[in-house]
């Protein structure tokens, strides 16, 4: 039997795509059982994103976001389907969606529905915008929230484009928000039997990891502009070219400074007033940065790394997501999984970023194809019968497959 330390929660997940699924994902690595409830058909908008060569059904992105969760298709809009939520709820301790405002409440799931039935539901929305507010009811993907959020005005080359982050941190940290406010809630809850309501909107969680960027603004009054990789504060603390490509250097204080100096053979550079503190080296960015790639520019990134490693300068590769899901220390901290997946075979995925000493996480289970466990969750959460399960095929609230 394994330990998991979420064991024991069981959360009703009504998300799509991103934002939720990287919640509930978190929650399920921990132990949570998740029971995926998923629309009639299609479910989850991601099992039709585009395949990977060697999946025989559905997708990689839904396979990762979705192992360690159950599934049971409904149709919400049916009232026999919401019949079977509220019965769920019952035997729920949480509630995570992702709809649009309002969406829950015309169909009769929102969380004044379900705390009728269990008033210490602890219930998670997240939204784009959130559920007040004057941009309320205004759509959202990732790149909008990047881009109301703050992210893109400081992201991209100095006189360039503004540049969304790689990936959509905007989904993904609303979902850390969320998994973290669960467990608050959880803990809440256990010390007075409280259940909420949790908002958490994609623009706040942007704006909300925006680093020193705001606080730059209000007590400095300069606006933080787009300014590459370069750091706002520190010099040299960028990306530099290398003989064979870039590297990253990162000298945050006057300590690391002189480190920096003595491995690159320029131990005038400590003492030059020009470059003396963090102020003076970023004052004069335009003039340490030649400086800096004069060096750099004659080694690979491998000798540069090596020379920095070597005195305890912070310094890295551009390592390729190639490069990554062989990487070492990737492979030496169990951040590549692999799974034998039932319609899919062998797919290696990214494991769970958490590491507890005494509670591993060290089991996952594939996802599950669409409507595969919704008898098995109408029999054990639910208190349905068989004759009560085979009624509910022959009505059509259940479904075949």
């Amino acid at each position: 039997m394994s330990n998991k330390p979420l064991e024991g929660l069981v959360v009703l997940d009504f998300t799509k795509v991103y934002s939720g699924p990287y919640c509930t994902l978190l929650l399920a690595d921990l132990g949570a059982e998740v029971i995926k409830i998923e629309r009639k058909g299609t479910g989850d908008d991601s099992r039709s994103f585009r395949p990977l060569p060697n999946i025989v059904e559905g997708s990689g992105y839904f396979m990762y976001m979705n192992r360690n969760k159950k599934s049971i298709e409904l149709d919400l809009k049916d009232p026999n389907a919401k019949e079977i939520i509220y019965k769920l709820c019952k035997n729920a301790d949480i509630v995570v969606e992702n709809n649009a405002p309002g969406v829950t409440e015309k169909l009769g799931i929102s969380y004044e529905d379900l705390k009728k039935h269990n008033p210490s539901i602890i219930y998670g929305s997240i939204t784009g915008f959130g559920q007040y507010g004057p941009y309320r009811n205004k759509p959202a993907y990732d790149i909008i929230a990047q881009a109301m959020g703050g992210y893109m005005a400081v992201t991209g080359p100095k006189n360039g484009m503004p540049m969304k982050l790689g990936t959509s941190m905007g989904d993904s940290i609303a979902g850390v928000h969320m998994a973290f406010a669960i467990m608050a809630a959880v803990y809440h809850r256990d010390r007075t039997g409280e259940g909420q309501f949790i908002d958490i909107s994609m623009m706040d969680s942007c704006f909300a990891t925006l680093e020193n960027h705001v606080v730059i603004q209000t007590i400095g009054g300069v606006t933080p502009k787009r300014n590459g990789n370069s750091n706002q504060n520190a010099s040299p603390f960028n990306t530099f070219k290398s003989k064979d490509g870039y590297v990253c250097i990162a000298v945050a204080n006057d300590a690391l400074f002189e480190k920096f100096c003595n491995a690159i053979e320029k131990p005038e550079l400590i003492t030059d007033e020009r470059f003396i503190n963090n102020q003076n080296r970023k004052d004069n960015e335009d003039l340490l940065t030649p400086i800096v790639e004069d060096w750099t520019s004659k080694k690979t990134t491998e000798e540069i790394c090596t020379v920095f490693d070597a005195n305890k300068v912070p310094v890295g590769p551009i390592l390729g997501i190639d490069e990554l899901v062989e990487d070492p220390h990737i492979l030496a901290r169990e951040m590549i999984i692999e799974q034998e997946h039932p319609f899919g075979g062998k797919i290696k995925m990214p494991g769970c970023p958490i590491k507890f000493s005494e509670t591993k996480i060290d089991t996952f289970e594939p996802s599950s194809r669409l409507g595969a466990d919704t008898e098995d969750i109408l029999k054990r959460y639910g208190g349905y019968s068989d004759s009560d399960i085979k009624k509910m095929y022959d009505e059509g609230t259940i479904f075949k497959r």
